[in-house]
């Protein structure tokens, strides 16, 4: 409703075409979309009518449209029972918010059910009741400290004042002694690449953006920059994904830029998986769609904000295929 305009603006554009392609964003929403489009312009859905990328830019643009297919209707149903869930929970819930809290509230799917999961949380805090605990360290001075973990040979929780002061004058009247020392190496691996909640995680530590505020300028980064020099390019790829997933190619442009600015030993063909194999595989993780397009590079096209936001992604890219430390 309301949209008479742009739809009356599409079927004109349509009718002079030869051939429609339907590139909304590579999501159930936008095959939906795509779906609701095919309707109007009456285009075949089960036709070659779709494309899909990653990233936009040329190069990605043209490859999709050397491989159009047809409307998923997995994904299509896939939006449709997400929208039936949306209002078999939100038609029950939000009237309640009304009359308890305040009107124009909304309850979702996922954030009621996240709501209950906290509220669970913090009765359990406030039904704790606090235990009486002590502990006792040594300072041997020259910064070695150690604390007691066992006592005559077994764990030990001390409760009360009494207990610790005994131990103590104990301890004070024996000699201490160091038995074994361990040495050892760790090799942190570098973290994976962003998905769409590590992202948002990173950016309110690192930069104090709110989500929605990362979202909003990563989805500037990713529909495209008018970049001095070159025109406007897609800086990210899709900003919507589960996924730690990384093209062939991203790794390989990754490892000539690495080894060309950093040297060959600090390239390393990391690889990563999700944890959780429920997720949707679709898109790859969020990365620079040109790692050569440095955060210095392009400062002079971005805002301050849109900046510190492909800074962190692409340092983030960037290590994750470097070696560890």
């Amino acid at each position: 409703r309301g949209k008479g305009d742009k739809i009356k603006e599409l079927k004109k554009a349509a009718s002079s075409a030869s051939r429609v392609l339907l590139a909304t964003d590579p999501d159930r929403e936008g095959e939906a979309i795509s779906w609701h489009l095919a309707y109007l312009l009456d285009i075949d859905p089960k036709s070659e009518c779709r494309i899909v990328f990653n990233e936009i830019n040329k190069e990605a643009v043209k490859e999709a449209i050397k491989h159009p297919r047809s409307i998923d209707m997995g994904l299509v149903d896939a939006q449709q029972a997400r929208r039936v869930l949306d209002r078999l929970v939100g038609y029950q819930i939000s009237p309640l918010l009304w009359q308890k809290v305040r009107r124009g509230l909304s309850a979702g799917r996922v954030q009621s059910a996240a709501l209950k999961m906290i509220c669970d949380r913090e009765n359990e805090i406030k039904s704790f009741v606090p235990e009486e605990y002590w502990t006792i360290t040594a300072d041997y001075g020259d910064n070695f400290n150690a604390s007691l973990s066992k006592y005559n040979g077994e764990d030990i929780r001390i409760t009360t004042a009494e207990e610790a002061d005994t131990i103590e004058n104990q301890l004070n009247a024996g000699k201490f002694v160091v038995e074994s020392v361990k040495t050892g190496k760790r090799k942190p691996k570098p973290y994976a690449p962003f998905t769409t909640s590590s992202l948002q995680q990173d950016a309110s530590i690192k930069l104090g953006f709110q989500t929605k505020k990362t979202m909003q300028i990563a989805q500037q980064l990713y529909e495209g920059i008018d970049v001095k020099g070159i025109g406007t390019r897609g800086l990210i790829t899709y900003l919507r994904t589960d996924s730690v997933r990384v093209s062939s190619v991203a790794k390989e442009s990754a490892a000539e830029y690495i080894t060309a600015h950093f040297g060959a030993e600090y390239s390393h063909n990391n690889s990563f998986s999700n944890k959780n194999k429920d997720i949707q595989d679709a898109h790859e993780a969020i990365r620079p769609t040109d790692i050569a397009r440095t955060p210095t590079h392009v400062k002079d096209s971005l805002t301050r904000e849109q900046f510190r936001l492909y800074q962190l992604i692409w340092k983030r890219f960037v290590s994750s295929l470097m070696s560890g430390a």
